[in-house]
């Protein structure tokens, strides 16, 4: 499996459920990954798109404390253990875990690859991903030129974990 992410310079993720900044090859680069692909996300990252709708064209999976949220065109889970039931079916080369924090702490060592999308900036923050940096089992294996959007410079790398 994979996750996809976007940290500042102190790994900060969002600010009051929103992502931190919108950078547009950011976005770019998320839709080409993730799309015809699946995601699996929690509640409140899928309430955070516009209009709290599930991603187009891509299997969507959602999980949900709450045992009676429905959501169109989506697969509702309700916990960690259904959500990889769920795509149990799927190349796991094609899964991509999209947040939120939580999701991500607790799938991280289901994963192998994270790209990450580093930013140069400490964003007022309170949500935070795992330092990939100060664990042993991930190495960056790729990292882009330095990029500029207004005044944030940023990369895109790859971490893989080893197993």
């Amino acid at each position: 499996m994979n996750l996809i992410v976007a940290v500042d310079k102190k790994w900060a993720i969002g600010y009051r459920n929103k992502l931190l900044v919108s950078i547009p090859a950011d976005m770019r680069f998320f839709r080409e990954v993730t799309t015809n692909k699946v995601v699996i996300m929690g509640k409140n990252t899928l309430e955070s798109f516009p209009g709290g709708q599930p991603l187009k064209n891509r299997v969507n999976v959602v999980i949900a404390l709450e045992k009676d949220y429905k959501v169109k065109d989506a697969i509702v889970v309700n916990s960690i253990e259904e959500a990889l039931e769920a795509v149990r079916e799927y190349n796991t080369e094609d899964i991509y875990v999209i947040g939120g924090a939580s999701i991500y702490r607790q799938l991280l060592t289901h994963c192998t690859v994270a790209h990450i999308t580093k930013i140069g900036y400490a964003f007022e923050a309170d949500t935070y991903f795992p330092n990939l940096d100060e664990m042993e089992e991930w190495k960056m294996t790729k990292e882009s030129e330095e990029q500029t959007y207004h005044d944030l410079e940023y990369t895109f790398c790859k971490y893989e974990r080893s197993i």
